[in-house]
């Protein structure tokens, strides 16, 4: 993206002058620079009162738009195949805005089952106050899925979906909501554009937690939404502005320097991804691994690669606290995306309280483990999963 700042000779201006932002072309910069600013002053009344009237485009104000931030939402468009883009202090923050922009009180939402469990307290509890219903369906189910559409607002997608990883035939099912003139939704946190490309396939606006692959290295949050320009357009008039939710401009740096080496992460964390999920597979304290791999689904015919977040089952006879506690080199934590290795116990969330939760709703299993494989040795990590597994026998 061209920042539009004209660059200057700096030989001869006064010392106040070099705060003025330049153009990165004029020193020959490898890397996008960072407008840490929250403002943008204009040269006249008459310059101020073009761009509040829409009769010129500028930077007002950093909560709205800013060059950095700019820069990465329109990065993740063009990966995507996308027109424009909005980004977000956080992913559930771009999922908010953009149901947000399409539904009203009596409205009704079709989501799959499975989802991520922040979007789906979101559509119960917040979204169920301000009169919006929801019907979560099978996604494998392509009868339930056309059943429920007809007179929906919109279809929310995971391919695959959260923690168990099902797949979805989204080309099948943006097909089915397109003929019911229903809008669709996919969060592509997982597969990242370089791994899937939802557009191509028919759904009209794509979500990514960026905090995860995008950004790449556990030191950013943030969301980012990609669609048409009449997407992002109705996202920016009826809910970005009063939110509150904006990315800051160093965070956007971060995903711009994390993006620059997307392919080569993600092919490092498909290879040790795919390596240990075959072991596990084979070995006999593990009852079941859900990876997309290992799935004979027509979901999989939009998947180019595959990521390194998967799930397993661990075997009745095996202790899943005993087994995390004896964990050495892999951690626990929330999120992925990063260089290090993480489990999640689905038996820790289903102790939350309220109960308000995809893994009570739908059924997840407690002996179930998120494994997100990160970017160490893949024999290191293969040499603490079999010690922890023996550790942890009854």
């Amino acid at each position: 993206m061209n920042l539009s700042f004209s660059p200057r000779d700096l030989g001869d201006q006064a010392a106040d002058d070099l705060f003025t932002p330049v153009d990165p072309s004029a020193f020959n910069a490898v890397s996008p620079p960072i407008f840490q600013t929250s403002l943008f002053t204009y040269d006249s009344y008459e310059a101020m009162e073009d761009v509040f009237a829409g009769r010129a485009r500028n930077f007002i104000y950093s909560r709205g738009d800013n060059p950095t931030v700019r820069e990465f939402e329109l990065l993740v468009a063009r990966l995507e195949g996308a027109e424009d883009g909005r980004a977000f202090s956080s992913g559930t923050a771009a999922i908010t805005a953009t149901i947000l922009s399409l539904v009203e009180a009596g409205d009704r939402v079709v989501a799959v089952r499975h989802l991520y469990n922040d979007v789906y307290r979101l559509l119960v509890k917040l979204l169920g106050r301000l009169g919006v219903t929801v019907d979560f369906v099978d996604p494998s189910d392509h009868d339930e899925v056309r059943k429920a559409l007809p007179g929906a607002k919109l279809l929310y997608l995971e391919n695959p979906s959260s923690f168990i990883f099902e797949l979805q035939d989204i080309a099948a099912l943006s097909a089915m909501a397109k003929e019911a003139g229903v809008t669709t939704i996919i969060d592509n946190s997982w597969a990242t554009p370089l791994f899937q490309k939802p557009i191509q396939h028919g759904v009209d606006i794509v979500i990514h937690a960026a905090s995860k692959y995008l950004g790449g290295h556990s030191d950013t949050v943030a969301g980012v939404v990609v669609g048409s320009k009449e997407a992002i357009a109705r996202i920016n008039s009826t809910s970005y502005p009063y939110v509150g939710a904006k990315l800051s401009p160093f965070e956007a740096w971060l995903l711009l320097r994390g993006i620059r080496t997307l392919r080569v992460r993600l092919k490092e964390h498909e290879r040790s991804g795919l390596l240990l999920a075959d072991r596990l597979k084979q070995h006999p304290d593990i009852a079941r691994v859900r990876h997309p791999a290992f799935q004979d689904h027509p979901g999989r015919a939009t998947l180019s690669g595959y990521a390194g977040l998967f799930a397993f089952d661990l075997t009745p006879d095996i202790d899943v606290a005993r087994f995390v506690n004896a964990l050495r080199e892999i951690r626990l934590g929330v999120s992925w995306g990063g260089p290090e290795t993480l489990v999640v116990p689905a038996k820790v969330a289903l102790q939350i309280p309220d109960r308000m939760t995809t893994f009570i709703r739908f059924g997840v299993s407690e002996q179930t483990i998120r494994f997100a494989v990160g970017l160490e040795e893949p024999e290191l990590l293969w040499n603490d999963l079999q010690q922890a597994l023996h550790a942890a026998r009854r």
